[in-house]
Formats: structure tokens, C-alpha cells, sequence
């Protein structure tokens, strides 16, 4: 079969040039043998030939059939599939073409991707005509998303849409259109770039966590045929040749055995016993996981699905659809997987084709066994954050450290100055001596995270599309129009206002109460676009107190509760995070400001309390990342959220240099929320004063909860 180069070799990555290829190049053949499975999600750190796999599956698959004329690639040879281009001669010529790769940029615009009017034929011709879009071009072909974490909302939206129902309605600038849209969807992301929404990642069949190889013999090879194929991309194709057809024949004769693979009701029960005891949401899992097995069993050769057949497809379709929030860690546990799975061979089905019944315990060690026995993954507490386990209380150090913020300690201890945490290094006694036990840290864990109230930038922005702040751009509801370029004025042509803006032109340069004959002509000074007003996404810079103070009665836990509820709502309102912690002497910017919300949680984790408190240094740190962010990106609004007590400890003349930072914070003009975490009988009030000095809302931390909000309000009103 005549191949079609256009890309690296798919049989010259390492990984994928052995007899049985790695996850990533199995995913991408599985879903070339069956498109039913619903596509790959590739997922992986930068580097790792996730980009360079995905253009170069095309060049395998077996090419389609389709009518000269038609635009929309439809299927000759299915009557459902009907062409808007059609309708065509029966048993008329037909042409093969290559599988299409159709790429969808981060870029692109909904007109684009749908489709739109075709300027040439209205404007030459007075023709409505429509102009096929991407998803038009994508029919019974691939459709890659690079970075599709990074996608907007409204270019997901339409993925959705299309990847459900497989068509595409367009019903705009006066033209109504259907048309199919089949296709195979393959993604490539970093996480550390940000999460994926959900609703989209269940509609990726399957997906893999790639990464760099550790071994210096095969990054060496990776290097070598690299530059290999940069010298010579021809010869480079050339010597691969024979691999890459001999790897298409196996695909092509894979799909040609595809329905003659039987799949046996003990295989099929044991897929759904491997889903329930996985507890995946919903039942697109078993189907996913079904069809991937039969596509192994094509692939291998066999015309029966095995016990290996399930386990390499349950490997590939469950991971992503175990997540129960954003903070969960994608993976499976394969000695659960292998015992639900056990050492023996699954029956065939009785020769007499009646169905046999289901195993009456659920297999070898029951449906919902689990490595602790209780649930289908165990059960017990695992060690990201937002596991819900309620663990917060325990810490690794001395438990409870200080009970009271600056009342002496029974036996006559006196209290540390400002609530610090007692065995603090470098603490003074009312003596003036200094102490000289060991500093002491805490590291304690959040609890279930909650929903949190909406906190967000004052005034109307112009930044990126999200869910979070007032904003002006290409979508939301229209609220006026303007000339193209103005402030807001970034959404779609405006017909009707641009009519006006031509005949208001006109009729003013017409003399008298004449009006002359003739067309209305316009001219580029009348064109209107639409103003929206929508929401956009911001720059959530959490700077959190990790002191001493903070440790005292276990506040550090209420407080990473509430930090990780916000970036839990940060995460589902597509916001850009950053972290910075105060602690001892210094301050530091633990991430710089990332959409990986997941990377933000494991942070804020691991973040031990102790020490002074360097209130300065902190709200510093924040000034000058601030300052940076708005630099490389003016229309990226920051909210800055200050996590303290208030209370000022580090270093020498810490208020007078606090008040000082705290002004040139609030000079920058930044939208700030201070949440209190000052608890207990006996308050200071210090975080109320720091937030009136940062022109900043004060939000006492236990109120951060909307459902505590809720409840506050009512109770005022009861």
C-alpha cells in the first residue's frame, strides 16, 4: 500500500519500532484500528514525542473513498452519510485519498473551526454559499489538538458537541447547515501547563502518561536518529520504508479481522467488574475498555479477547476516568487490576450459545476488593491533598504546639512574643535571652476542600476568556458596537450597526432635504464590530504566612483547607496560580505563576509552618511578581490573596518595614483580599489593619466557605 510521508516516521520512534510498542505507540494503533474508542490523550513533560507520534500515525492508516466533489469526505458507501455538496451520482467515479491530519490551533477562532460564509461568492455573486470549517475537514480523519489543555472554552464546547453527537449544526449569518463530523481526536498536553476540563478529558478513549527515559542508551538513540533525519529527511524516510509499510499492512489487516473477533460474556463480565471496582462514573468505561480489548485481540492476531487483551486495555481506557477531583493523581493499580483479573485463562462460551451466569463472588477476591479491603481502591487515605479524609490534625512534629496565641502556659511557662510557635529558633525570652532549642516545624495536611465564595478583580477587564472576572472581548452577551480595535470591541462584524454607521455617514453629507438615488455604499470607516462583556481569567497570587503563629492551634490546617478550596475553584474558573510562603528570614516563590493548579496543591502540601514572621519580605515578593506578570502580559489581571494573621515578627523593625511594603503594594493598584487566620478567644485584629493599609477586602478565613457565608447571612436575617 502506497504510503504518504509527511511527518517522521511513526516506525523510526523509539518505542514504537519493536514488535510490541510501547503504551503510547499501542494507544495510537488501537484507536487507527478501531476510531470507535474514542481517540488518545497524551500526557507528559515536554520533549517526549508526544507531537511527533501523533502527526506521524496518519501516514499508516488505509486511505478513504470519497466522490471527487465532495468537500466533506462522506462515506460513498454509507447512505446515513449524506453530503451537503451531494447529492451525487450512484455508482458514480470515485477517488482515494490519504487519511487527513487536520490540526486545531490554540488560536482559532469558532468561525474557523465550524465553518462560516464564504466572503468571495456573497461579496462576488450575492451567493449565501458556506465555507467548510476544520471540524468539516476532519470527517473520517484525524483531528489533533496540540496543547488542548490550553484550548478556550468555547473551542471545547464545540469538541464536545461534536465528539456526542458526531455532526456539526452551524446556524448563522443567514445559512442554516448540518453536516457529519467522524473523527479521531488525539491531544497532546503538559500538565504542568494546566489541567483539562473534565467533560473533555471522558471523551479521550484512552490516554498515556509519557516521559523522558532515564537510561542513557536509549536517549542516545532518540539523539541519533533525531539528527539522522534533520541531515537527510528523505533518506532518513527511505530507510524506514519497508518498516512503515509492513506496520500499515498489520494495521490494514487488524481492521480487516476487527469484526471477526469474538468477545466472550466471561470476558465482557469481567470488564465490568474491573469498572465497578475502580468506581469510574458512568458506563462509557466498560464500552471504551470493551472495544479496546477486541482491537488488542485484532492487532495480536487472535480472533478471541483474553485475560491479556483486557488488562493491556484496562491499563490504557481507566486511569483518567478514576480522577474524583482535580487533585487526584491519574494512575491504576495494577496488583489490583491483576488479582481482580487472576492467573486463569477466561472460559469460552458454552457451544450451545446460551449466556453463563456471573461468578457469584465478583472473581478471586470480589468486586470491591481493594489493597486495604475497603473499597475498589482500598479505602484508606492517600497522600495528596483534598483526599477527604479528614486527616488534617496529624503532623510530623510535637502535636498542638501552642494552645493559646499570648496567654502563659500551664506550669508557669511564659508566653512566646507574638503567638510564635515554643522551641522556635532564634525566639527571645522577656530576659532578652535567646533560646536555644531547635526549631520546630509542623507539617500538617488541608481536609476535604469546600466551595469557596467567589472572590474576584474589581472593574472590567479585557483578559483572556475564563469564569471568573468582568470582562470585555469576543464573547458574553452583547451590550453595544464600536469600530474594530477600540476598547472591547473584539467580538464579530455587526452587521446592523455598520448599515447605520453608512447611512448616518451618508445622510450627513447629503445637502438639503433631498435625499439623492442610489445604493448604499460602504466604506472602512463604517465597519462595527460587537462589544460583549463576558468573563475572563486571572492571576490568583496566593502569599501565604507558613510562620510559626500560623502552627499555633492547628490554624495551618484551616488555613491550606481554604487555599486549596480557592484553587480548586481557580481550577474550574481556568485561572493562572501562583504561591508565594513567608517563613524564619525570607520569603519565596514556591511556583511561579502556572495553569498547573495540580503542581500549586502538591506545594501547598508539603509546607511546613514554623518560625518568624516575615510579613515584609512576603508582601515584597508579591509586589515584584506582580510587577513581572503584568510586564509579559498587561491584560492578565492579578488577585492577590494574603493568607495571614497579620502579625509581624521577622527581623528588625518588622511592623514599620511591614506598613512600608504593605504601601507599595497598594500602589500598584492590585485587587487584594486579606483572609484573617486569627482564631481563638483573644484577637489583635493586626489582619484587618494590613488589609485597610492594602486598600484590600478583610475575609476572616472561616467565612472563605460560600455555605458559611450562606448561613452567616441568614442567621442576620432570621
Amino acid at each position: 500500500m502506497p504510503l504518504v510521508r509527511s511527518h517522521y516516521p511513526f516506525s523510526a520512534i523509539v518505542g514504537c519500532d519493536a514488535g510490541e510498542p510501547d503504551d503510547l505507540g499501542l494507544s495510537l494503533i488501537l484507536t487507527g484500528i478501531s476510531p470507535q474508542i474514542g481517540g488518545v490523550l497524551v500526557r507528559g513533560e515536554k520533549g517526549t514525542a508526544k507531537s511527533t507520534a501523533a502527526r506521524a500515525l496518519a501516514a499508516l492508516l488505509p486511505p478513504v473513498d470519497v466522490h471527487p466533489a465532495d468537500r466533506f469526505s462522506t462515506d460513498p458507501a454509507d447512505p446515513d452519510d449524506a453530503s451537503p455538496d451531494g447529492p451525487f451520482e450512484p455508482g458514480g467515479p470515485l477517488e482515494s485519498r490519504p487519511v487527513r491530519l487536520v490540526e486545531l490551533p490554540v488560536g482559532a477562532t469558532e468561525d474557523r473551526v465550524l465553518g462560516s460564509l464564504h466572503l468571495e461568492q456573497a461579496l462576488s455573486h450575492g451567493k449565501v454559499a458556506y465555507e467548510p470549517g476544520l471540524l468539516a475537514r476532519a470527517h473520517r480523519g484525524i483531528l489533533y489538538a496540540d496543547e488542548v489543555n490550553l484550548l478556550p472554552d468555547h473551542l471545547v464546547d464545540l469538541l464536545l458537541d461534536a465528539a456526542a453527537t458526531g455532526r456539526v449544526t452551524v446556524e448563522r449569518d443567514g445559512f442554516s447547515m448540518e453536516h457529519a463530523a467522524r473523527f479521531l481526536l488525539i491531544g497532546t498536553m503538559n500538565p504542568e501547563e494546566g489541567e483539562l476540563r473534565p467533560q473533555l478529558l471522558d471523551r479521550f478513549g484512552l490516554t498515556v502518561e509519557v516521559a523522558a527515559p532515564r537510561d542513557p542508551a536509549p536517549r542516545a538513540e532518540v539523539v541519533r536518529r533525531r539528527m539522522a533525519y534533520d541531515a537527510d529527511p528523505a533518506a532518513f524516510a527511505a530507510r524506514h520504508r519497508p518498516s512503515e509499510e509492513a506496520l500499515a499492512a498489520r494495521i490494514a489487516a487488524a481492521r480487516s479481522r476487527l469484526g471477526e473477533v469474538r468477545l466472550p460474556d466471561a470476558a465482557l463480565h469481567k470488564i465490568a467488574e474491573i469498572c465497578a471496582a475502580f468506581d469510574v462514573d458512568g458506563l462509557r468505561a466498560d464500552i471504551v475498555t470493551a472495544r479496546t480489548a477486541v482491537a488488542h485481540a485484532a492487532w495480536a492476531g487472535r480472533t478471541t479477547v483474553t485475560r491479556d487483551d483486557i488488562r493491556r486495555a484496562a491499563r490504557l481506557a481507566l486511569p483518567h476516568r478514576r480522577r474524583r477531583n482535580p487533585f487526584d493523581a491519574p494512575g491504576l493499580d495494577e496488583e489490583l487490576l491483576d488479582r481482580i483479573l487472576g492467573d486463569d485463562e477466561l472460559p469460552p462460551d458454552p457451544p450451545d450459545g446460551t449466556t453463563p451466569p456471573p461468578p457469584a463472588d465478583g472473581g478471586p477476591d470480589g468486586p470491591d476488593a481493594g489493597p486495604g479491603g475497603d473499597g475498589p481502591d482500598g479505602g484508606g487515605p492517600t497522600d495528596g491533598p483534598g483526599d477527604g479524609t479528614g486527616s488534617g490534625g496529624s503532623t510530623h512534629g510535637p502535636e498542638g504546639a501552642a494552645d493559646s496565641d499570648s496567654t502563659p502556659q500551664p506550669g508557669g511557662t511564659p508566653a512566646l512574643p507574638d503567638g510564635a510557635a515554643p522551641g522556635t529558633a532564634g525566639d527571645e525570652a522577656p530576659d532578652g535571652s535567646r533560646r536555644t532549642a531547635p526549631a520546630a516545624e509542623t507539617t500538617v495536611k488541608a481536609t476535604a476542600p469546600y466551595r469557596p465564595r467567589l472572590l474576584t478583580v474589581r472593574g472590567t477587564g479585557e483578559g483572556a476568556d475564563g469564569r471568573r472576572s468582568r470582562a470585555l472581548g469576543a464573547r458574553g452577551r452583547r451590550i453595544g458596537a464600536d469600530r474594530p480595535g477600540h476598547r472591547g470591541a473584539r467580538g464579530s462584524l455587526h452587521l446592523v450597526e455598520t448599515v447605520r454607521a453608512a447611512a448616518a455617514r451618508a445622510g450627513a453629507a447629503r445637502s438639503g432635504s433631498v435625499r439623492a438615488a442610489g445604493p448604499l455604499r460602504l466604506r472602512p470607516e463604517d465597519l462595527r464590530t460587537s462589544v460583549r462583556e463576558g468573563r475572563e481569567a486571572n492571576l490568583i497570587l496566593f502569599c501565604v504566612d507558613a510562620s510559626g503563629s500560623m502552627a499555633a492551634r492547628k490554624r495551618m490546617t484551616q488555613v491550606k483547607t481554604a487555599v486549596l478550596s480557592l484553587l480548586l475553584d481557580a481550577y474550574r474558573r481556568r485561572d493562572k496560580v501562583g504561591l508565594i510562603t513567608f517563613r524564619g528570614q525570607d520569603a519565596e516563590l514556591a511556583l511561579p505563576p502556572t495553569h498547573s493548579v495540580d503542581i500549586a496543591a502538591a506545594r501547598l502540601d508539603g509546607l511546613p509552618a514554623g518560625g518568624r514572621t516575615p510579613l515584609a519580605e512576603g508582601l515584597l515578593e508579591a509586589a515584584r511578581v506582580v510587577a513581572r506578570e503584568r510586564r509579559r502580559d498587561p491584560r492578565l489581571r492579578p488577585l492577590l490573596v494574603v493568607v495571614t494573621d497579620g502579625r509581624a515578627t521577622g527581623g528588625k523593625d518588622a511592623v514599620a518595614r511591614s506598613l512600608a511594603a504593605a504601601d507599595q503594594v497598594a500602589s500598584l493598584g492590585v485587587s487584594t483580599v486579606v483572609v484573617d487566620s486569627e482564631s481563638g478567644p483573644l484577637r489583635l485584629g493586626l489582619a484587618a489593619h494590613l488589609a485597610a493599609r492594602l486598600h484590600a477586602d478583610h475575609l476572616p478565613v472561616r467565612e472563605v466557605s460560600a455555605d458559611a457565608l450562606s448561613t452567616a447571612v441568614r442567621e442576620r436575617a432570621a
